[in-house]
């Protein structure tokens, strides 16, 4: 009976039995507000259709369902895709660190279930994964996603480059949300990441930085498929260093209909996890780092954190790269000065289609040596080649790590064995497999490993307060 019922249910719906009535199924955000700590945002995409969605939460603690709130939803319709509404659930009332199992049910028939954990909070170990350049559909891509599943991270940060090559709705729909919300674990298929762990992410210029809707009308997706806080310095379409959307009327008014308050404001946040800070900034072309307003912003921000433990940065374009391949996107050193005033521990970034990792430093920008037209910032460092990660764990300076070899094709494999090639700040340089970061924070100390697609450890350091 249950099961005609559910048949009944899908039909009614314009869904079959096989498919379930998801365009997308559900995946866990942090949410637009970071303050509220004991919730995470659940969203999840269906056809255009009304349903009685209920949403219910046991706690590990409890035995009892608890019924969340409503669900709202916001309606994309843009031009040459289906139009669609992407739903979000707060999950209330969770308790720090905490697992809790969820359920989604149409009409009190019971459509989808899984098991997440709560945000931890000051005091608390945890755990998170970082890759970036990710969902190109390729076997490395999968194999990535499998190796950070089988790590058991409370969260993941993407620093930018999400889905290729444009960030549209129909890659998300191919390369993103199969690999990642996979139903089964697995190196060629992926992993079911997405509905039980938390995932953050930076836009990355392939994610925003073509915002011509007249070209690309499902383009700038990032806006609508995350929850993201919203507590950054750009407000309102059209502030400077915001993209100026191209096309006609009704393909603008269609995507901002859509992405609603997360445009242009989700490009920059941050946020708290556990004894930890994060700031993530949007590295695109089009943002103007010098701009004092926003500098500001940046300076306020890490002042603010200055009783967590650590403070982590993460942004798109490094400003330390020793590949060949965008070796002259160096505009966000501009912002070191910040970094090291405000002690910042490690900056995280993509870009790069490998990992490379520098030896703790500390930059001085020289006067008028920023080039606008090629990218490039010139100055001096100052490196900490007594700090070994081992023995000497305190380092003096910033680590700054490129970690875009998440899936996309990688960049300069042959540099990775030609160690006078690189720049004197890199200390690490992998750049013939796929790979991603994991990071345990434990109280005063981080041990920071780089995974490869099989699972080999390419690298470990440890830094310690």
């Amino acid at each position: 009976m249950k099961k005609l019922a559910v048949v009944l249910l899908l039909a009614s719906l314009g869904a079959s039995a096989e498919s379930e009535p998801f365009r997308a199924k559900p995946y866990l955000q942090m949410g637009d507000n970071p303050s509220k700590v004991s919730e995470l945002a659940l969203l999840w995409q269906t056809a255009d259709t009304d349903a009685a969605w209920l949403v219910e939460v046991k706690t590990a603690s409890s035995s009892k369902w608890r019924k969340m709130d409503e669900p709202a939803f916001r309606r994309v319709a843009v031009r040459g895709i289906d139009a669609h509404r992407v739903y979000r659930a707060n999950l209330k009332d969770l308790n720090s660190g905490e697992e809790f199992d969820y359920r989604l049910s149409i009409a009190g028939v019971q459509v989808f279930s899984a098991r997440g954990r709560a945000r931890k909070s000051a005091g608390q170990n945890f755990r998170f994964a970082v890759f970036g350049d990710c969902a190109q559909d390729t076997a490395p891509q999968r194999a990535v996603a499998y190796q950070t599943y089988l790590a058991k991270p409370d969260f993941v940060l993407i620093p930018g480059d999400i889905v290729y090559s444009r960030g549209l709705i129909s890659e998300y729909m191919v390369k993103y949300f199969p690999v990642y919300n996979a139903d089964g674990a697995s190196p060629a298929g992926g992993a079911p990441l997405l509905r039980s762990t938390l995932f953050v992410a930076a836009p990355g210029n392939h994610d925003i930085a073509s915002p011509d809707v007249g070209k690309y009308p499902d383009g700038l997706a990032y806006y609508y498929y995350w929850s993201q806080p919203l507590n950054g310095p750009l407000k309102t379409p059209g502030a400077p260093s915001t993209p100026i959307l191209i096309g006609g009327d009704d393909d603008k008014k269609a995507f901002l209909a859509a992405a609603g308050a997360t445009y242009p404001a989700m490009a920059n946040f941050s946020f708290d996890y556990a004894n930890a800070h994060w700031t993530v900034l949007d590295s695109n072309k089009n943002v103007d780092w010098t701009d004092p307003a926003l500098r500001k912003w940046v300076e306020n921000d890490l002042k603010s954190a200055q009783s967590a433990s650590w403070r982590f940065v993460s942004f798109h374009h490094p400003g330390f790269n020793s590949a060949k391949s965008h070796f002259k996107d160096q505009w966000m050193r501009g912002l070191s000065d910040v970094f090291e005033k405000y002690k910042v521990s490690v900056v995280f970034s993509g870009h790069v289609h490998n990992y490379q990792r520098s030896f703790p430093l500390t930059f001085a920008s020289k006067p008028g040596g920023f080039n606008k037209t090629t990218g490039e910032l010139d100055g001096d460092w100052t490196l900490d080649k007594s700090y070994d990660g081992k023995v000497n764990t305190k380092p003096k300076g910033i680590v700054y790590l490129v970690t875009g070899a998440g899936g996309a094709g990688l960049y300069n494999p042959e540099q990775g064995a030609q160690p006078d090639g690189w720049q004197p700040f890199t200390s690490k340089f992998i750049s013939t497999t796929h790979s991603f970061t994991v990071v345990d924070v434990k109280d005063k100390q981080l041990t920071i490993k780089q995974i490869g697609a099989n699972g080999d450890e390419l690298d470990r350091f440890v830094i310690t307060q």
